[in-house]
């Protein structure tokens, strides 16, 4: 279990990534923000790159964790898994005011360092392999499983940004009810 510290470090990072890209944030902004000295967010995380890698990894595993199981536990509880991947990308718009962390990211990766754009594709892999399942789960034809997934995380990445950059969550609703379909 992560200390109280390290984990509100790592949910500062998160948020300050999530409004503005990696750029966005420094030891001494997050130090500022969670009430501690810089050379405390140095004590959990020694460098930019250390603290980068990690709140990717706490990033996929929480947004993951978000989806209530994996789609065939789901599917057990009558809930469509579609329809919950697509809600946790709506409410991270929504209700917490801010983009995919790794797809802020995966628009820098270009200018990342390696270690991190290396977790940037875990939680695309991740997700993707999620919705693969999701499909199968939905009995989805084999042969466009994979195409399916890609088209669906591709476009909520995209109604993300647009809706985002167009401060309308209408886009988002219309640029993906088809995922719900």
């Amino acid at each position: 279990m992560k200390q109280d510290k390290e984990l509100a470090i790592l949910e500062t990072a998160e948020e300050m990534v999530r409004q503005g890209g990696y750029n966005c944030f420094s030891f001494r902004n997050i130090a500022t923000a969670v009430g501690i000295k810089s050379s405390s967010v140095h004590y959990h995380f020694a460098t930019k790159e250390d603290l980068g890698v990690a709140v990717t990894q706490y990033y996929t595993d929480k947004f993951l964790g978000s989806l209530g199981g994996d789609p065939d536990q789901l599917k057990a509880r009558g809930e469509d898994p579609i329809t919950s991947y697509v809600a946790a990308f709506r409410s991270a718009l929504s209700e917490d005011k801010g983009m995919c962390m790794c797809g802020m990211l995966g628009a820098e990766a270009g200018d990342l360092p390696e270690r991190i754009v290396n977790e940037i594709r875990q939680f695309f892999h991740r997700n993707v392999e999620w919705l693969e399942q999701a499909y199968r789960v939905k009995g989805c034809d084999e042969a466009l499983v994979k195409k399916k997934a890609l088209q669906a995380l591709s476009s909520l990445e995209g109604a993300m940004l647009i809706s985002n950059a167009s401060n309308d969550l209408l886009i988002f609703d219309l640029s993906t009810e088809h995922l719900l379909t």
